[in-house]
């Protein structure tokens, strides 16, 4: 792959930095565990509107350095109709408020506390302004979502998929 770089004077054609292979193909090697995967991650996602469900999906797997995560749930998004500029916007939320609905700040809020759980636990008032915008079940929901995504990102990071190989609704 190359790309051009433009100036005044003339154009350069750079290649792309090397594509790296999986360090595992994990799935391959454990498709029970693959397979049970598939099944949660199913089940996690009843009940919680798609856009919601995306947007958690994307800002976990920020948080987690998950390109192959990002990539595959970036384009999943666009698929279903997200826009570009919330998607770009999503990596600074917390400036970009304004992009969101109140609903999905508690959802991306909710989602940075899960994930990041150095910082010890779950502040209440996290917790609570999301249960002030879901109702119990949607609230169970949207934490085994949290959860699913996170457990994807860690075989993602571990075994070091590649990214950008991925199209909408492969896995679905």
């Amino acid at each position: 792959m190359t790309t051009n770089t433009t100036t005044e004077e003339n154009t350069v054609t750079e290649p792309f930095a090397t594509e790296h292979a999986p360090r595992l193909e994990w799935a391959k090697h454990a498709p029970e565990v693959w397979k049970a995967m598939l099944r949660l991650e199913k089940a996690a996602g009843q009940g919680l509107d798609p856009k919601v469900r995306e947007l958690v999906k994307i800002r976990a797997s920020q948080l987690n350095h998950c390109a192959f995560c990002l990539d595959m749930h970036t384009k999943d998004a666009l698929a279903a109709g997200e826009s570009v500029e919330r998607i770009v916007q999503l990596a600074a939320w917390e400036e970009s408020r304004h992009f969101y609905t109140e609903q999905e700040l508690a959802a991306i809020e909710l989602t940075e506390a899960v994930t990041v759980l150095t910082d010890g636990f779950v502040p209440d008032a996290v917790y609570e302004r999301a249960a002030a915008h879901f109702d119990e079940a949607e609230l169970a929901q949207l934490i085994a979502a949290i959860t699913v995504i996170n457990a994807w990102n860690r075989f993602g990071v571990a075994c070091r998929l590649t990214p950008g190989h991925y199209t909408p609704g492969q896995y679905a």
